[in-house]
């Protein structure tokens, strides 16, 4: 896979994508080449123009069902249910008075530093 895609880059960058290119580019990237990969996809790809072959797998793709319509909208709740919706209970807190006066810093004087 990454064979190809250094030979998509390639093309891109407008060079021919020879074995050493392709190889120069995966190694760059920090990773290594598989030369029997390497060897196919260029044995398969000698004589071919990539934007045709890229065009001719789109064409074939058009005709994939991809799937990912979604569902419908749930069917609607019968009426006495909205009725009977329940009301959320709220929770309040209750401040606890711990008698005198209390520092952020944890002082008890409670001073004018400022």
């Amino acid at each position: 896979m990454q064979e190809i895609a250094a030979y998509l880059l390639l093309k891109l960058a407008g060079k021919d994508g020879s074995s050493d290119e392709i190889t120069a580019v995966i190694e760059a990237a920090g990773g290594s080449a598989d030369e029997s990969a390497l060897s196919t996809l260029l044995g398969d790809l000698e004589g071919k123009d990539v934007n045709e072959l890229l065009a001719a797998g789109m064409d074939k793709l058009k005709d994939v069902k991809m799937g990912g319509g979604g569902g419908g909208a749930g069917g609607a709740a019968g009426g006495d249910a909205a009725e009977e919706e329940e009301e959320e209970e709220k929770v309040e807190e209750e401040e606890i008075d711990m008698g005198g006066s209390m520092s952020m810093f944890g002082d008890d004087e409670g001073g004018d530093d400022y």
